[in-house]
C-alpha cells in the first residue's frame, strides 16, 4: 500500500524540495509522502546509514531520492549540498528544515558550550540552509520554506536551550517572511507537539516513563502521528497556501490550551491520521516501558 496523502497525485511533480533531518522521524515521513506526491526529494543528514534506509524505502516505493550527508552546522557542508541539488535537479522549490535535537537537562546546569551546541543545531543550521537556498537560488525564482519548531509556547522547562532556539527559528521565520516576500519566497512554520515517533526510543527511562502522564494533559488525550505534520508541511509548501507566509501551524492536540481552570475529559474520541504506510509505533509505546 502506497502513501495514503490527502493531496492529490502528482501535486509536486517537476519540484525539487529539501528534507534535512531526513533519516528518520518526522524528515522521513515528510519525505516519503513528498515523493509520493511527484517531488525530486533531497534528505539529508549525518548519518549515512539511516539516509540510506530511507532512500531504499523511497525507491522501492518508486519515488526519487537523493541523499546528501551533511552536518547542518557546518557552512561548507551546507554550501555544497545546495550546490549538488542544483547540478542534479537545477532547481530548488522547497525546503523543509526538520534537522535538529536537544538534551533534558535543568537550565541552571546548562554550560555554555552546551547552550550553543543545541542553539547552533535547532537555530543557526537552519538559518544558514535558508540564506544558501535563497541566495543561491530562490531570490531569482521564488520557493517555499518550512520551519520545524516545537511546542515551545510558555516556555520549556529542562529544555531551555531547544526552547530559546526554537523560539529564534519561529522570530527568523516571521523575519524571512518579510525580507523575501518580494523574491515569491513564502516561509512558514510547523509546531509539532508529542509526536509519537522514533524518537520516543532514544529518550532516557526517566523520560520514556514520563511519556505515558503525558496524553492525560492533551485535549485531544493522544500523541500525534509523524503523518499528521507532515500534512501540515506539505500544505504550506502547496499551492493552495499561496498567501500564507510568516506564520505557524501548530499540531500539538491543543496542549497549550489545557488550562488549570479546566478539567480535561478522558476520551477516545480523537482519530489520528496514519497515512504513512511504513511508520510504525516507537518500541516504548508498543512494550509499555
Amino acid at each position: 500500500m502506497p502513501y495514503q496523502s490527502v493531496y492529490k497525485p502528482g501535486l509536486f511533480e517537476g519540484q525539487t524540495v529539501i528534507v534535512t533531518g531526513g533519516g528518520s522521524g518526522i524528515g522521513r515521513c515528510t519525505a516519503h509522502e513528498l515523493a509520493a506526491l511527484g517531488a525530486n526529494v533531497v534528505i539529508v543528514g549525518r548519518n549515512p546509514e539511516k539516509l540510506a534506509t530511507v532512500e531504499a524505502e523511497i525507491r522501492e516505493d518508486g519515488g526519487e531520492v537523493t541523499i546528501q550527508v551533511c552536518d547542518i552546522r557546518e557552512e561548507t557542508m551546507v554550501v555544497g549540498v545546495i550546490d549538488a541539488v542544483l547540478a542534479k535537479y537545477g532547481r530548488i522549490d522547497g525546503l523543509v528544515n526538520n534537522a535538529g535535537g536537544q538534551y533534558r537537562t535543568a537550565m541552571h546546569t546548562i554550560t555554555t558550550k552546551g547552550f550553543e551546541a543545541v542553539v547552533r543545531n535547532n537555530l543557526t543550521g537552519g538559518f544558514i540552509f535558508m540564506r544558501e537556498a535563497y541566495n543561491r537560488w530562490m531570490n531569482a525564482n521564488g520557493g517555499a520554506i518550512v520551519n520545524i519548531i516545537a511546542d515551545i509556547w510558555n516556555g520549556w522547562p529542562e529544555f531551555a536551550h531547544s526552547g530559546a532556539a526554537r523560539g529564534g527559528m519561529l522570530t527568523l521565520t516571521e523575519t524571512a517572511a518579510c525580507e523575501w516576500s518580494a523574491s515569491g519566497v513564502r516561509v512558514n512554520a510547523v509546531a509539532p507537539g508529542g509526536i509519537a515517533s522514533s524518537g520516543f526510543d532514544t529518550y532516557t527511562p526517566d523520560m520514556r516513563k514520563r511519556l505515558f502522564d503525558f496524553t492525560n494533559k492533551v485535549p485531544l488525550q493522544r500523541f500525534g502521528t509523524e503523518a499528521e505534520v507532515s500534512a501540515a508541511i506539505v500544505y504550506l509548501l502547496g499551492p493552495a497556501a499561496a498567501y500564507i507566509t510568516g506564520s505557524c501551524i501548530r499540531v500539538d492536540g491543543g496542549t497549550p490550551n489545557a488550562r488549570t481552570t479546566w478539567n480535561l475529559q478522558e476520551h477516545k474520541n480523537s482519530r489520528p491520521f496514519e497515512g504513512f504506510h511504513r511508520s510504525k509505533l516507537p518500541d516504548v509505546l508498543v512494550k509499555g516501558e
